[in-house]
């Protein structure tokens, strides 16, 4: 393990972590919209994530720790969610079908906030994660002086 992994391990989490708040923050701010750019409602978003290593658990696992190399993460990518809308009654909206329902985006809020807390959470803990490591090695260069 080098002496910058651990800041780099975490640096990758900050940016991953970092994507999932922006996701989050999107979904709440489009929680009413009736008319996405694809036609009909605004589908929620989700964040996949994956190691930045290479290979399966299994390999990482089988190999010795001296040969270890820590990989962080990585967005694997951001898709739509694929659960259905809520139908909502509302007759007078312009986005009504002829019985007087609305379908809207498939966002719950409170689930949105929830991620939004648990992603800002684990940046908090990757920021001190990455303050601890830069004390190590300031201490570790003060003790060789």
């Amino acid at each position: 393990m080098g002496l910058f992994d651990a800041i780099d391990v975490a640096g990758s989490a900050l940016t991953a972590e970092r994507v999932r708040m922006d996701v989050a923050a999107d979904n709440l701010a489009n929680a009413e919209s009736t008319r996405a750019s694809g036609g009909g409602p605004y589908r929620r978003k989700l964040v996949l994530l994956r190691s930045a290593g290479e290979g399966t658990f299994a390999a990482v696992l089988g190999r010795s720790l001296a040969s270890l190399r820590p990989a962080g993460v990585e967005v694997a990518g951001i898709v739509a969610d694929p659960s259905p809308g809520r139908l909502v009654y509302d007759p007078g909206h312009p986005d009504a079908d002829a019985r007087g329902y609305v379908r809207m985006p498939n966002v719950n809020p409170v689930a949105e906030l929830v991620d939004l807390i648990t992603a800002s959470r684990a940046y908090d803990a990757n920021v001190t994660s990455m303050q601890t490591a830069k004390q190590m090695f300031t201490r570790t260069l003060e003790l060789l002086r």
